[in-house]
């Protein structure tokens, strides 16, 4: 970043607008077709997080002329329930993508559910032929939608990534960890940083560029960002006054960051547009094999 972009508000709005003529294009092929993309979100009750990124999702899907339809779970379901939704969401052909909405409820065996999802349907990156595909590098598979997202967002506002220092906050496989493989991919030194970190603001504040996913409000600082540094808020939370914010102190963070996204109006809408582009690519798969 130049010294000219100093305190520049990375906004995911622009991001989307230049994914969206493409995949109106691609839809439109498949509706030539008789194809309209379908996306299976399965949610396991209610939390707060998954409704808003639900209601996102929904929200670019339909307006690119796709459909979504929601199998909302009782948080009391148990393994073999959730198992054999999942079961029959992949064996219907009339479903493209399905989005398996995690962490799913303690009590709930994430990887056997995880295990009834195609991969040619998993459009967020969750089974193990796709978690492959991205560490391989490979492109062949589908990477998460978040941590793709970020690399859009990045790339977009010409964020230098090749030689760049890179701390990760957070280790999940959902965001970190395969956050971490796409930008070693693009030559990137990366740290990832997790609970057991022994100098969290110290791994922060040498780094070029900071990504935080560890889902704690407002908890990166302005003391752990070094001047002129570039920080990604992937965090989704719900303060004490019901209000929805990341894991960055933004106000204060912008006092020092060359650049930063704000929660909402920054990488939820890339996020969303990743996946709209991934339930594209699974139909337009889909539609081949049925020639």
């Amino acid at each position: 970043m130049s010294e000219g972009d100093r305190s520049k508000v990375l906004l995911g709005a622009p991001v989307a607008e230049a994914m969206r003529s493409d995949m109106v294009a691609r839809v439109a092929a498949l509706g030539d077709r008789g194809v309209k993309p379908r996306l299976a979100i399965v949610r396991v009750g209610q939390a707060a997080s998954d409704l808003a990124y639900e209601r996102g999702a929904r929200k670019r899907l339909e307006g690119l002329g796709m459909e979504v339809e929601t199998c909302a779970l009782d948080p009391g379901i148990d393994d073999a329930g959730l198992d054999g939704w999942l079961r029959d969401l992949a064996a219907d052909p009339a479903v493209h993508a399905i989005l398996l909405m995690r962490p799913l409820p303690s009590g709930l065996d994430e990887a056997a559910a995880i295990a009834c999802i195609p991969p040619s349907k998993d459009v967020d990156g969750c089974t193990t032929a796709n978690v492959a595909s991205v560490y391989a590098g490979d492109g062949k598979g589908f990477a998460p939608c978040t941590p793709e997202g970020v690399m859009r967002l990045l790339d977009h506002y010409g964020v230098r990534l090749d030689g760049a220092r890179v701390c990760v906050l957070g280790r999940s496989l959902v965001v970190g960890r395969p956050l971490a493989s796409l930008l070693v991919s693009r030559d990137a030194t990366v740290t990832i940083c997790h609970s057991h970190t022994a100098d969290l603001a110290l791994e922060c504040r040498s780094a070029d560029v900071v990504v935080s996913a560890m889902g704690r409000a407002r908890s990166v600082t302005s003391k752990m960002i070094a001047p002129g540094s570039v920080v990604i808020d992937v965090g989704m939370n719900v303060d004490d006054e019901g209000r929805l914010c990341g894991d960055v102190d933004y106000e204060a963070v912008s006092e020092v960051a060359s650049a930063v996204t704000p929660v909402p109006r920054g990488t939820g809408s890339v996020t969303t547009s990743v996946l709209a582009e991934h339930v594209v690519r699974a139909a337009e798969a889909a539609a081949v094999e049925g020639v």
